[in-house]
């Protein structure tokens, strides 16, 4: 027996007792208003000993009832939580202490090629003998993908198997530590899936644990990003930037006095060359902070100070 392979039994070893199956009934209305109840399926990870487990917003959106089975057999009920659909994480509770849970890693660290194991229950437990293990490669990084009404963006793409039961299950490194939720694959495409990064999961739980839903900053702008053709065509002195296309009326970015054709440059210590600049910016601000945009108005260049507020519900 290779190293490898007793490296990956004792990370299936460590992480699998935290991994349950989730069972969901939906209410669906047919074409004739009839009401039925359809089951669904998929996974989860016992993330702290008094019952919580983290999940996919997708698993559990919808549902009237939620049970969680744990690895022994135990079949709990399920609350949500919180859940977010923007970032396809959910926090779900039972009632039960002295849960095993999964150790969380730091996806920060993950580099293309690494050995990962994907754990999961694609058929729930119809299979017997526990949640299903497949191994791969980090494929890719910081991908982004269509899923159904919206984007999801910065996932991990694997090469190990992910099936639809495998939905908010984990993926794992050779040390037993989860590294990311698998999400998503792309049907009729093989060794394709995807995982959120756990360092983004972590920090979607700990809003959905406080508040039941995730708090994002909001500016109040719709950007684009500035090209070196847009540069020539307006003669710009600069060839790299944000557009404000659009500003939302009364948000933090009209109240600070911002306007439509400003390029944003910077904000705060972070150079914006794009769009995803600034977004990746403002994950890391809370709402009610306040940060400094550097701004190119009319070939002169400016600051203004903003009050980041929260991004409205929808």
């Amino acid at each position: 027996m290779s190293s490898l392979d007793e490296r990956i039994m004792r990370a299936v070893e460590k992480v699998g007792p935290a991994v349950v199956n989730i069972s969901t009934i939906r209410m669906v209305q047919d074409y004739v208003f009839h009401v039925h109840p359809v089951a669904g399926m998929g996974s989860g990870i016992i993330v702290d000993p008094e019952g919580y487990v983290a999940s996919n917003n997708h698993v559990v959106a919808g549902s009237q009832r939620v049970d969680v089975t744990t690895v022994d057999g135990r079949k709990l009920a399920g609350k949500v939580i919180g859940a977010d659909p923007t970032s396809d994480v959910a926090l779900l509770k039972v009632d039960s202490a002295g849960l095993p849970t999964a150790e969380l890693g730091d996806s920060d660290k993950l580099k293309v090629g690494q050995v990962v194991i994907a754990i999961g229950n694609p058929f729930g437990f119809a299979l017997g003998g526990g949640p299903t293990v497949t191994m791969g490669l980090v494929s890719a990084l910081k991908r982004q993908i269509q899923a159904q009404d919206r984007v999801l963006e910065d996932l991990i793409q694997t090469d190990a198997a992910i099936n639809p039961g495998n939905s908010g299950g984990p993926l794992v490194d050779l040390e037993g530590r989860v590294i990311g939720v698998n999400t998503a694959m792309i049907p009729l495409a093989q060794g394709i899936g995807f995982a959120i990064p756990i360092n983004e999961v972590k920090t979607r739980l700990e809003d959905l644990a406080k508040y039941g839903r995730v708090i994002r900053p909001w500016v109040g702008v719709v950007g684009l990003d500035l090209t070196r053709e847009m540069a020539a065509y307006y003669g710009l002195p600069v060839s790299k930037g944000v557009v404000v296309a659009r500003i939302v009326h009364y948000s933090p970015a009209f109240e600070a006095g911002l306007r439509e054709r400003d390029i944003l440059l910077r904000l705060d210590d972070t150079e914006l060359t794009a769009v995803g600049d600034l977004q990746k910016a403002l994950k890391a601000k809370k709402p009610g902070e306040t940060i400094e945009l550097v701004i190119l108005r009319d070939g002169r260049r400016g600051t203004a100070s903003v009050r980041l507020g929260e991004t409205p519900e929808t």
